[in-house]
């Protein structure tokens, strides 16, 4: 239980709350952020939806010839697909691994800039506390539009 004081001091706090996946989702940084990294890896995305695309073509046509193929010719059909869907594996494992590296890159960069604008709001507003991370936090503590505003300002 608290005592008398602690909860007048907790009473007379002020407090603010950042939703951060707001923040990632809609702050100008963070968007241009996503936009580089779709513009970074939409080549080897579009590389991978070709040689998924080319798998299924080679796994029907191993099905539907199956019966009538040569066992040799039916052999070397599915060593040639799986050499290629090894080759996909490890192409869509690489390019999950340099997304996440420079998915974290990104937002690094992003949580900096927004964590310099909450303390310079909450300097100028005079916030004894923000928090970041909250089970709840109520509409009038939330600064997460200003954080946000402060982030399209800033270059």
């Amino acid at each position: 239980m608290l005592c008398l004081g602690a909860q007048s001091a907790m009473a007379q706090a002020r407090i603010g709350f950042v939703d951060s996946d707001r923040l990632m989702r809609e702050a100008a940084p963070a968007v241009k952020a996503q936009q580089r990294l779709e513009k970074e890896f939409e080549q080897r995305d579009k590389e991978l939806q070709r040689m998924a695309q080319e798998l299924q073509v080679m796994q029907e046509e191993i099905e539907r010839n199956s019966l009538t193929m040569v066992e040799s010719e039916k052999r070397d059909k599915e060593r040639a697909f799986n050499e290629l869907n090894r080759d996909f594996q490890r192409k869509q494992r690489e390019f999950r691994e340099d997304l996440n590296q420079r998915r974290n890159e990104e937002l690094a960069t992003v949580l900096e800039r927004a964590n310099v604008a909450i303390k310079q709001i909450a300097e100028a507003e005079k916030f004894d506390i923000v928090l970041q991370e909250a089970v709840f936090a109520s509409p009038r503590v939330d600064i997460t539009e200003k954080v946000i505003k402060a982030l399209g300002e800033t270059r």
